[in-house]
């Protein structure tokens, strides 16, 4: 008769043999395709993700429940997707992993229930959730079931939006309707090479337009961090993708009702750059790079940029000021001279709005000639798109910061987080111009008869020019206003910015009642 122990122990020898094979559902031989690939088992990316040890699975044992098709007869421990929680640098976040040695990663309903599941924990208990997505799309054995999964999950990101960081690493395929989980999360990450995301595939493509296009060129990671700006980030390998993911986490609350987390600094909050003084060229129309004005102003010179790629005539990312996080925005005077066009007001936008949400102050740096002229523009909507910046600015409770440091004209200066529209704290540096365009349209718009009549015209073009960029190209007519709170020296923008930042962190404001505001999408 079989006692106790023995039957304690047999029950325990049956858990680590269930164990071991959850672990490789599919197989050695799926393992070796997958490492084939270049690619990373679904738990291995947990593991790097994470703290170690810090992983803690759920559902591992959770089996699809299709009849049809002769699927009873294939029946792995997990399904397709690993669910649990861990640790980023100490702090809790939920994760999600799908398995593509399993039935290629395909969603099915116990798939979709996994995910749900980790996201309504993820909520409820106010954490952020990262999820890892490298699927061939939903699971045709299952039918209409397998998009009502979709659906499921699609709900839950708009639950989530704005209430927890949601973060999604594409590192595989994503096609069809999958790629609006992502889509609506908010930050994507993508591998260049054996990562891609797109509503049809090459093959559909070609049948209905006629036009040849590879995976890669479709929708791969240079697609996407380039031309459609969907990733905001791309590395060149998984592991390089899951460091970039833990790094951004460190800026981020662990959801809206909490502040970003503060880090020691190293670098002294007093430091001046006196390399900062002489950084802006004499000649108004020279570019210089805005990244450089914010690296050296910014703890230690680490700023992670966000869109690095896309829309390349603004600049978006975290740094920290004082040990604070912070959203950074600026003017990037190396591409198109820094003005605002639909690409770049659209990411800013974006950007500006995902740090309010998340309780991040904006520090912008401003040098923006205006708004990109032309039929093309004008045709496709710089009105409307113009308008979610100035929108997502106005909207923005959290601190704001202004540093105006080379160009701001015309409707562009308002957009950029004036102080008409409640920026808290204005500086500019003396090589500022803050006017309704540049000394050259001015003065022929003004002086046009006067010009034409001149004995000279050009001469007499170049003294008004003159005579207009020192009455008016400078910070002192928005300074005598209140329009701008201190003309400083660049080399004291760090401490300056800094004391600004520890004055305005208690700031709150109260918005008027109501479902939601209607920005012009």
């Amino acid at each position: 008769m079989a006692t106790t122990e023995d039957s304690t122990a047999a029950k325990l020898e049956q858990l680590q043999k269930l164990r071991e094979e959850a672990l490789h559902p599919a197989g050695e031989h799926a393992v070796e395709r997958q490492h084939e690939r270049g690619k990373l088992l679904a738990r291995e990316r947990i593991e790097l993700l994470l703290d170690p040890g810090s992983f803690v699975e759920l559902d591992r044992y959770v089996r699809h429940r299709t009849a049809e098709f002769g699927m009873l007869e294939n029946r792995p421990y997990g399904d397709a997707v690993v669910t649990g929680y861990g640790a980023v640098f100490g702090r809790k976040v939920f994760v999600f992993s799908q398995d593509f040695t399993v039935f290629g990663g395909s969603l099915s309903e116990v798939f979709a229930e996994k995910i749900c599941k980790v996201m309504d924990m993820a909520l409820k208990l106010g954490c952020p959730v990262i999820g890892i997505n490298d699927s061939g799309g939903a699971r045709i054995q299952e039918g209409v079931v397998s998009l009502a999964g979709y659906a499921e999950i699609f709900w839950r990101n708009v639950q989530a939006s704005g209430v927890i960081p949601q973060l999604s690493l594409i590192m595989g395929p994503c096609a069809g309707g999958a790629v609006y989980s992502p889509a609506m999360t908010d930050f994507v990450f993508m591998v260049e090479g054996t990562s891609y995301m797109f509503i049809t595939g090459p093959d559909v493509v070609k049948t209905v337009t006629g036009e040849n296009v590879s995976f890669e060129e479709l929708g791969g990671a240079a697609t996407h961090a380039a031309k459609s700006g969907v990733a905001h980030f791309i590395a060149p390998t998984e592991q390089a993708c899951l460091e970039d993911a833990r790094y951004l986490v460190t800026f981020l609350p662990q959801n809206n009702a909490e502040g970003p987390p503060f880090a020691e600094p190293a670098d002294a909050i007093d430091r001046e750059d006196p390399d900062l003084d002489k950084l802006i060229p004499d000649n108004p129309n020279k570019p210089y790079d805005i990244k450089d004005v914010i690296t050296r102003v910014v703890d230690d010179g680490d700023f992670l940029e966000v869109h690095e790629r896309y829309a390349q005539n603004i600049v978006c990312g975290f740094a920290r000021l004082g040990g604070h996080p912070v959203g950074v925005v600026g003017n990037q005077p190396r591409s198109l001279a820094g003005v605002l066009d639909i690409d770049s007001s659209v990411k800013a936008a974006r950007f500006v709005r995902t740090c309010d949400a998340f309780n991040i102050p904006l520090v912008t740096f401003v040098d923006v000639p205006g708004f990109l002229p032309g039929t093309d523009q004008e045709w496709r909507g710089i009105i409307r798109h113009g308008a979610k910046l100035l929108y997502a600015y106005c909207e923005a409770t959290v601190p704001k910061l202004a540093v105006i440091v080379r160009k701001a004209y015309g409707g562009a200066y308002d957009v950029m987080s004036s102080k008409h529209i409640r920026a808290d704290f204005n500086f500019a540096w003396p090589t500022a111009e803050v006017a309704v365009m540049g000394p050259e349209g001015a003065v022929n718009i003004i002086f046009r008869d006067e010009i034409a009549e001149a004995a000279d015209p050009e001469a007499r073009r170049a003294e008004l020019i003159a005579d207009y960029r020192e009455r008016f190209a400078n910070p002192y007519s928005a300074a005598e206003r209140g329009y701008v709170d201190d003309v400083i020296e660049p080399r004291r923008t760090r401490p300056v910015l800094i004391d600004a930042l520890r004055t305005a962190l208690p700031k709150r404001e109260r918005r008027p009642p109501r479902k939601h505001g209607n920005i012009p999408l």
